[in-house]
C-alpha cells in the first residue's frame, strides 16, 4: 500500500472523526476513502482528504444535516455558505424555543408553590376573533387523541399565539395583547371553550377581550358576557420543528383565483389509511416558468403537489380575502398557506401520496 495513504485508523486520529462515523459517512455517499483494498476491504485515505475529514468533524459538532454536509463539501459557488447561513438559523431557533419551553416549565414549578398565580390578557375582540377562526377548522374532530381536541392558547412576550392541528394539517395565528399581567403560559382549551369565547367575541365589536389563566382554569370577558372553562389535561404536540420548512416554490395567488381554480379543477377520491375516511383531493402544480394551475404537471414539467382539497378550501377561507403566498416543498413535504398582511397567521397541510 502506499506509505502517502492513511489508514482509517490514522483518519480517525488526525481528523477527530471516529472510525464509525467514518464509515457512516462513507455508507452514506458523503465521505468516501481515496481507495479500498479489494482483498482486505481496508479504507485508505489520501493525505489531501484531512483537510474535508476535519470539517466534516467540525460540521457534526454543531448537528448538521447530512444533505446539508454534502453541500458543504461540494463547494459550489454560494451553496456551502447557504448551507451555513441556514443551519446558523435553524440553531438559533432551537435555542429560542427552548428557552420558551424552559419558561414554561419554571412557570409550572412555581405553580407547585403559590397555585392561585394568574395570567391575565387583553386584546382588541376583533383582532382575537380573526386569530380563532384562522386556527378553528383545524382541531381534531369529536373523540380524537385529547393532545389535539382543542386550541393552544400561548403567550410569547406581547402576542398571543393560537395553534390547532388534527394531526393533518396545522394552524397558527397571532394576536397582539394590549397587556400581559403574568407569567408566560401555554394551555390547552377545550374546544367548547373556544367556541363560547368567539360567540362573546360576536358581540364585543371594536371593543376589548379579556383573558384569564389560572392552574386549572380559563375565563373570558368581552362585550359584557363572560364565559368559562378548565384546560385540557394534555400537553400540545410539539409543533415548532413544523413552522420552519424550506420551500423549493414561493407563490402568489390571489385567493379568489385559487378558489376558483380548485372549483373548477379535476379532482379525484382518496381513502384515508388511518380512518377509513374518503376525501377529495386536488393537485397543485408548478411549472419550470413558476406558473401555479390547479390540476397536476405533465410527466417531468414542474412541480406538482396532492392536497385534500377540503382542507386547501379551508385554509384559504381562514384568512381574510387578498392575496396568498403558497409555499411548495415538492411532493412529499407540506404545503404552506401564507397571508402577507398577517404574518403569524398559515396554515401547513400535509400532502397525500402519489
Amino acid at each position: 500500500m502506499d506509505s502517502g495513504l492513511h489508514s482509517i485508523g490514522e483518519t480517525a486520529r488526525l481528523s477527530g472523526l471516529s472510525i464509525s462515523a467514518l464509515r457512516f459517512y462513507d455508507g452514506a455517499g458523503v465521505f468516501g476513502p481515496a481507495r479500498v483494498d479489494p482483498q482486505t476491504g481496508y479504507r485508505w485515505y489520501a493525505p489531501e482528504q484531512l483537510a474535508d475529514a476535519r470539517l466534516i468533524a467540525r460540521l457534526r459538532r454543531v448537528g448538521m444535516p447530512l444533505a446539508d454536509v454534502s453541500r458543504v463539501l461540494a463547494g459550489r459557488p454560494g451553496e456551502a455558505a447557504a448551507a451555513l447561513d441556514a443551519h446558523l438559523r435553524r440553531l438559533e431557533e432551537g435555542l429560542a424555543d427552548a428557552r420558551r419551553e424552559l419558561s414554561t416549565v419554571r412557570h409550572l414549578l412555581e405553580l407547585r408553590e403559590n397555585p392561585v398565580q394568574s395570567t391575565r390578557l387583553t386584546l382588541p375582540a376583533a383582532e382575537l376573533a380573526a386569530a380563532v377562526d384562522a386556527v378553528r377548522f383545524a382541531v381534531g374532530p369529536d373523540g380524537s387523541l385529547p393532545q389535539v381536541a382543542g386550541v393552544l392558547f400561548e403567550t410569547d412576550g406581547a402576542v398571543l399565539r393560537l395553534v390547532a392541528t388534527d394531526r393533518y394539517r396545522l394552524a397558527v395565528s397571532e394576536a397582539a395583547a394590549g397587556t400581559v399581567e403574568g407569567p408566560s403560559v401555554a394551555v390547552l382549551a377545550p374546544t367548547a371553550f373556544v367556541d363560547a369565547l368567539r360567540g362573546l367575541l360576536a358581540g364585543a365589536g371594536d371593543g376589548t377581550a379579556e383573558l384569564t389563566v389560572a392552574e386549572g382554569v380559563l375565563a373570558a370577558a368581552a362585550g359584557g358576557r363572560e364565559a368559562t372553562g378548565s384546560p385540557v389535561p394534555a400537553d400540545f404536540p410539539d409543533y415548532r420543528p413544523m413552522l420552519r420548512p424550506e420551500p423549493v416554490h414561493r407563490v402568489e395567488i390571489a385567493a379568489d383565483a385559487l378558489l376558483e381554480g380548485l372549483g373548477a379543477g379535476p379532482v379525484r377520491t382518496v381513502r384515508r389509511d388511518q380512518d377509513g375516511v374518503d376525501f377529495p383531493v386536488s393537485e397543485l402544480a408548478v411549472s419550470a416558468d413558476g406558473a401555479l394551475t390547479v390540476g397536476g404537471a405533465e410527466e417531468g414539467d414542474g412541480l406538482c403537489v396532492r392536497v385534500n382539497r377540503d382542507f386547501l378550501l379551508e385554509a384559504v377561507g381562514a384568512g381574510a380575502r387578498g392575496q396568498l403566498v403558497l409555499e411548495l416543498g415538492g411532493p412529499v413535504a407540506p404545503l404552506a398557506v401564507r397571508f402577507p398582511d398577517r404574518a403569524g397567521t398559515f396554515s401547513l397541510l400535509m400532502p397525500t401520496a402519489p
